[in-house]
């Protein structure tokens, strides 16, 4: 294990010299191994203590450590919210949720296999891991975290690595699904009473997202321009309409909810950099947009979903909305400002 580790930081620091600019996460894609075997042989200038895997026991501890940053990430949009965590709900499903003000989560914990404690470039965390070493969801301490409580938790849950925890190789993405959708599935879809029946009815009829969208119609779900995305952030800025923001991985979603105000583009990167809130997305991986539309009992609510060329979700927006609460009409009218054709009302 030793001789692993070593030749790991090895490539690590050569690779370093050449590019010191990059990040873990593109170490680990450019050596080829995952973030988590990086970080558990202290590669990158990272201190990590390794916490086991007793992960909801680790997880309802979060709301002892004041106010922290959440990260949340898939391959194409970062989610980066601050606050206290609140009504953490976790017991022996492999489902939970954190319904604070401020961070608001839902966790599938299937496939979260590890934690550790992370010290690097003079900021501390919690970072939790799949079975592959991807990171699923990070917690950093800010100037307003209790150390003292992040110490605590440590040192509570620390555990001796024995041998580095086996990686294995990304499952398939789901197979056998059904490229056609049936008639079927609009009816279905028209007779929906919560946003939350899309799921189900994507596996009744054992089709993807994407294929649900195309054979929709354009009343219920209308692909619109790449650039609609950039398009209904400016107008919600302007506007002041509070969105809900969704973005997340095969572990996490994370949710932000208010107004948001500063929007910044970098390269590729389009960004909203707000005090408790920022968003860094890759609009260069943008193959579609999506204008999606869903009755339910408080009336139809509409949402912009955006995907990647092989039909995964990258990020997800909604108006600001409660149950029994209908959808506001300012965000329905911006996004009907986006089709082409006429939305089911």
């Amino acid at each position: 294990m030793n001789q692993s580790f070593e030749s790991l930081r090895h490539q690590c620091d050569r690779l370093l010299e050449q590019e010191p600019k990059l990040r873990i996460r593109n170490v680990a894609e450019r050596l080829n191994v995952s973030e988590m075997q990086l970080l558990a042989a202290q590669c990158c200038d990272a201190e990590a203590v390794y916490l086991g895997t007793d992960i909801k026991e680790i997880f309802k501890q979060l709301d002892t450590l004041g106010e922290v940053m959440v990260l949340t990430r898939n391959e194409w949009c970062v989610h980066e919210r601050h606050g206290l965590f609140e009504d953490i709900q976790v017991g022996k499903a492999s489902i939970g949720i954190v319904l604070g003000p401020d961070i608001d989560l839902r966790m599938f914990f299937a496939c979260w296999k590890t934690a550790w404690a992370v010290r690097q470039n003079g900021r501390f965390s919690i970072q939790f891991f799949d079975e592959t070493g991807m990171a699923i969801h990070k917690v950093y301490g800010t100037e307003k975290t209790d150390r003292q409580a992040y110490e605590a938790l440590v040192a509570r849950f620390r555990t001796d690595l024995v041998q580095v925890p086996a990686v294995t190789a990304p499952e398939p993405g789901q197979t056998g699904l059904s490229e056609q959708a049936p008639d079927q599935l609009r009816d279905d879809w028209l007779g929906m009473k919560d946003t939350h029946a899309f799921f189900p009815l994507l596996k009744k009829w054992n089709v993807s997202r994407m294929t649900a969208l195309q054979a929709a119609g354009d009343d219920l779900a209308q692909q619109v321009d790449h650039d609609a995305v950039e398009r209904m952030l400016q107008l919600s800025v302007e506007q002041e309409i509070p969105i809900m923001c969704f973005t997340g991985n095969r572990g996490m979603v994370q949710i932000h909810s208010g107004v948001i105000h500063k929007l910044l583009r970098t390269g590729p990167w389009f960004n909203i950099l707000d005090e408790k809130f920022n968003l860094h997305l890759n609009t260069s991986a943008i193959n579609s947009v999506w204008v999606v539309n869903k009755p339910t009992t408080d009336g139809w609510v509409t949402s912009l979903e955006v995907y990647e060329k092989s039909g995964e979700l990258i990020v997800q927006f909604f108006g600001v909305r409660k149950p029994g609460i209908p959808e506001l009409p300012a965000w329905r009218n911006l996004l009907e400002s986006l089709c082409k054709e006429p939305l089911a009302a």
